[in-house]
C-alpha cells in the first residue's frame, strides 16, 4: 500500500479511495436492512424494539465516526509532515484512547439504557424486548469504536478497500448469522430477537480482527506498540478535539431527524412513515458522497500537513465536480421515478403520493449534500473541526425549529411547504459552508 498522498495525481487517489468507500457504504446500508428485515420476521414488538434501540446505537455510531475522523485528521497530517514517528505515536494512543472510551460507554450505556427506553415509552415485555437487544450489543461497543480506528489508521494511508471488504463480507455473514442465531441449529440455542444482536457483535468482533490486523502491516502502524498505548494527556486532549465536533455534527443529525418527525406528524402518521421512507431511498442515492467524503478527508489531510495548499483546492474542487456529476444522475433518476420507488416499501396510497412530493423535491438538493459534506471534510483533514458542530446546529436544529414552526404553527401551511424548508436550509448551509472553507483554504497559504 503506498501510503503517499502527496504526489499523484489527484484524481486518480480520489478514485482509488472514493469507489471502494463508496461499495462499502452500500452494504452497511443493507446490513441494517437485513437487520430489520428480520426483525420484522419475527413480530411487531421485535420490529419496534429495533426502532426503540437506534439513539444508543447511534450514539455508538456517532461517536466511532467522530473517533475516526479525529484519528485520521491527525494521523494524515503528520504523514504529510513527514514525520512517521509522530503518526505512529498517534496510532498507538487512538488504539488506547478507544479501548479505554468503549468500556466506559458500555458501563454507561448498561446503566441508563433501562431509564432512557422508559423515557421512550416502553414497558413490561416490550422493555424486556429493547434490553434484551440493546444489552448484547452495548457488550460489543469496544469492538464497533476499534472497526472504525483501525479503519481510520488506514484511510490515512489512503486504503479504503480493506473497509470496504470488511463490509461486504459482513453483510454476507449477517445474512447466514441473523437467521441462525435467531432460530437456532447446528449447536445454537434460538435466542429471538438477541440473536440479531449477538450474530452483530460476532461479526464486529471478526471485522475488528481483519481490520485491525490490515492496519498493523501498514507502515505508521506503531513500533514498540505496547509503550505507545499508554495513555498521554496530551495527544488525547488532540484526540478529543478532533473528535468531539465531528461526534457532536452526527449526533445533531440524529436531533434534526426528531425535529422533522416531530412537524411532519402534525400531518397524521402517513406522513411521517412517507418521510421514512422516502429518507432510505435518499440515503441510497447519496452514498457516493460517503465514499467522497472519506477521500477528501484522506487526501485533504496529508497535504494539509505537507502544506501543498494547492493540492487541497485541487482535492476540494474535483470531488464537488464529480459529486455533483454524480448526484445529477441521481436527481434525474429519483425525480422521474419516485412513485415507482416508493412503491417498493408500500401499498399504500396516500403514503406512496407524500414520499413521492418530497421525493421530487429532495432530489435537486443532492447537490447541496455535496458541497456540504466535502466542504464540512475538508475543514476537518485541515483540522479545523469546530465548523462542523455550528453548521449541524443551524441546519438540523435551530433553522429548522424556527422555519417549520412559522410555517406549520403559525401560517398553517401544508406539508408541501415543509419540504420546500428543508430545500432551502440545506442550500444555505451547503453554499455558506462552500464560501467558508474556500475562504479557510485561501488563508492558509
Amino acid at each position: 500500500m503506498d501510503s503517499d498522498l502527496t504526489q499523484k495525481p489527484v484524481s486518480s487517489l480520489i478514485r482509488g479511495i472514493a469507489v471502494p468507500a463508496s461499495i462499502g457504504f452500500f452494504f452497511n446500508t443493507m446490513y441494517n436492512v437485513v437487520d430489520t428485515y428480520y426483525g420484522g420476521r419475527l413480530s411487531t414488538d421485535a420490529l419496534a424494539a429495533l426502532s426503540l434501540s437506534f439513539p444508543i446505537f447511534f450514539i455508538i455510531i456517532a461517536l466511532g465516526s467522530g473517533i475516526a475522523t479525529g484519528t485520521t485528521a491527525l494521523i494524515s497530517n503528520a504523514i504529510g509532515e513527514g514525520d512517521r514517528q509522530k503518526a505512529s505515536e498517534y496510532v498507538g494512543q487512538a488504539i488506547s484512547f478507544t479501548i479505554l472510551f468503549g468500556l466506559a460507554m458500555t458501563i454507561v450505556g448498561l446503566m441508563v439504557s433501562p431509564t432512557l427506553f422508559r423515557m421512550l415509552g416502553a414497558t413490561d415485555q416490550y422493555l424486556g424486548l429493547g434490553l434484551s437487544y440493546m444489552n448484547v450489543i452495548l457488550t460489543g461497543t469496544v469492538f464497533f469504536l476499534l472497526i472504525h480506528t483501525f479503519n481510520a489508521i488506514l484511510n490515512a494511508q489512503g486504503d479504503a478497500r480493506t473497509y470496504r471488504n470488511y463490509l461486504i463480507g459482513g453483510f454476507f455473514l449477517n445474512v447466514i448469522l441473523d437467521p441462525w442465531f435467531m432460530y437456532g441449529g447446528f449447536g445454537i440455542p434460538a435466542m429471538g430477537l438477541p440473536g440479531v444482536a449477538w450474530a452483530t457483535v460476532l461479526i464486529q468482533f471478526l471485522g475488528a480482527i481483519y481490520v485491525g490486523l490490515r492496519a498493523a502491516v501498514s507502515e505508521i502502524f506503531c513500533v514498540d506498540c505496547v509503550k505507545k498505548l499508554i495513555p498521554r494527556q496530551k495527544i488525547y486532549i488532540e484526540l478529543t478535539g478532533q473528535s468531539l465536533p465531528a461526534s457532536l455534527n452526527m449526533m445533531t443529525i440524529a436531533i434534526g431527524i426528531f425535529v422533522i418527525t416531530y412537524f411532519l406528524s402534525i400531518f397524521g402518521k402517513e406522513s411521517v412513515a412517507a418521510y421514512g421512507i422516502a429518507t432510505r431511498i435518499e440515503q441510497i442515492a447519496l452514498l457516493p458522497s460517503f465514499g467522497l467524503t472519506t477521500a477528501a478527508l484522506s487526501i485533504v489531510g496529508q497535504n494539509s500537513g505537507a502544506k501543498q495548499y494547492g493540492r487541497i483546492k485541487e482535492t476540494a474542487k474535483t470531488c464537488i465536480r464529480y459529486g455533483i456529476a454524480i448526484m445529477t444522475i441521481g436527481t434525474i433518476g429519483v425525480f422521474c421515478f419516485s412513485e415507482p420507488l416508493m412503491a417498493i416499501f408500500t401499498t399504500d396510497a396516500v403514503v406512496r403520493s407524500i414520499g413521492a412530493t418530497y421525493l421530487r423535491i429532495a432530489a435537486f438538493i443532492f447537490q447541496a449534500y455535496i458541497i456540504l459534506y466535502i466542504s464540512v471534510a475538508c475543514l476537518q483533514g485541515m483540522k479545523k473541526p469546530i465548523y462542523a458542530i455550528w453548521v449541524g446546529l443551524y441546519r438540523q436544529i435551530i433553522a429548522p425549529l424556527v422555519i417549520f414552526f412559522g410555517l406549520v404553527n403559525v401560517l398553517g401551511l401544508g406539508i408541501v411547504t415543509v419540504f420546500w424548508a428543508i430545500f432551502g436550509i440545506t442550500w444555505s448551509a451547503a453554499l455558506f459552508t462552500l464560501w467558508y472553507s474556500w475562504r479557510v483554504i485561501e488563508n492558509a497559504r
